[in-house]
């Protein structure tokens, strides 16, 4: 499926000051939302394009490090050429609701001695004084890895490290700091996002362009690796984050609805770790739950119906008590790669599942 039939079209009109959204009309399986069905949640933005938004709260403050992104002029396809985005700037604001103030330039890809093309989905981390920007680039090769820029501001600008993480690949790092202050970071992704490349343990340009097509053996992972006390270097080999199903078989390769695709984002809630990522061509956001920050994670569900647009992605964090979900879609412009980030509360039920959400009012 390739993501030129992701949107046949897009209206969009004002009523009452809600933007609503017509009919869109999709051909790789997902529900069309209703004729005039509402946005849940609008933009936090509207002065430049952003998704993929990480959430944190320093100080006090939330802010959003999201990708940056811009007209590209490429046409879609299934590697993501057409996310060109070059540099990353912050969002802040005081309050969920409050004003949102987008910030400078963080970092740009000419800055970055070892990169060549295409900022994608960033992280950001805090330890002593320092703050951590992490953020997968293409290297001269093109090929993803991971890199790492520090700067004594949350909004920056950051300066980065000379060289990529050792041993990091593929993209879409999350940086999760457990309640005995170690940090790991979660990575990769299928598809663009190149993690079928590396089955073997070595970059294999040769190695396709989606998954294994193996559809009755385990599913791709997703990576974790401990970081070292420096937050800039794996301390150890990265390993396969496993998901499981109902009878603790790891997830297959055939399994759409329910395999990891890209975009990983941990969280602790009490004593639970909380495994949630997107499940790509099937356009949902899904969980799985574990007892430590490695798993192995058992499925839980789904708490992310499909947006507007091709691309889902995430984070999760707590602000004054209260959980919420970070997440974009395409409301302002229609295009794939001209994305929006949101925000909405997270409900938990009794037993830990997650209230589902509709990014609709049907």
């Amino acid at each position: 499926m390739s993501r030129l039939s992701a949107l046949a079209a897009i209206t969009l009109s004002l009523a009452g000051g809600t933007a609503l959204y017509a009919q869109t009309a999709r051909q790789d399986g997902d529900a069309t939302p209703p004729p005039n069905a509402r946005y849940l949640s609008q933009p936090l933005t509207r002065e430049i394009f952003t998704a993929d938004p990480s959430a944190h709260v320093f100080n006090g403050r939330i802010y959003v490090y999201p990708s940056h992104d811009i007209e590209s002029g490429v046409p879609d396809d299934d590697l993501g050429t057409q996310y060109a985005m070059r540099d990353y700037r912050v969002l802040s604001m005081d309050r969920i609701g409050g004003k949102v103030t987008v910030h400078p330039v963080a970092l740009d890809v000419k800055d970055v001695p070892w990169a060549s093309k295409q900022m994608w989905a960033p992280d950001a981390a805090y330890k002593n004084g320092t703050y951590y920007l992490y953020f997968p680039a293409r290297d001269p090769q093109g090929v993803f890895r991971i890199g790492v820029a520090t700067s004594k501001s949350p909004t920056g600008p950051f300066k980065a490290e000379p060289e990529a993480i050792r041993g990091s690949f593929s993209m879409d790092p999350q940086v999760f700091t457990d309640s005995d202050g170690q940090s790991y970071m979660y990575f990769g992704g299928i598809w663009g996002g190149q993690l079928q490349r590396w089955a073997t343990g070595s970059y294999d340009p040769n190695g396709g362009d989606t998954d294994l097509k193996q559809d009755d053996k385990p599913a791709l992972s997703a990576k974790i690796a401990r970081l070292d006390g420096t937050m800039k270097q794996f301390a150890e080999a990265p390993r396969d984050v496993q998901i499981l199903d109902e009878a603790g078989k790891p997830i297959l390769g055939g399994d759409h609805q329910r395999r990891f695709f890209e975009g990983s984002w941990t969280f602790k809630r009490g004593n639970t770790y909380y495994f949630t990522y997107s499940t790509g061509d099937t356009h949902m956001l899904a969980y799985a739950t574990g007892t430590t920050p490695y798993g192995p994670f058992k499925f839980r569900g789904h708490f992310l119906k499909p947006v507007q647009g091709w691309t889902t992605h995430h984070s999760v964090t707590q602000v004054g008590g209260k959980w919420y979900l970070f997440y974009h879609d395409t409301q302002r412009s229609g295009k794939n790669y001209l994305r929006n980030v949101k925000v909405t509360p997270l409900t938990f039920n009794a037993d830990g599942t997650i209230q589902m959400i509709d990014p609709f009012v049907r």
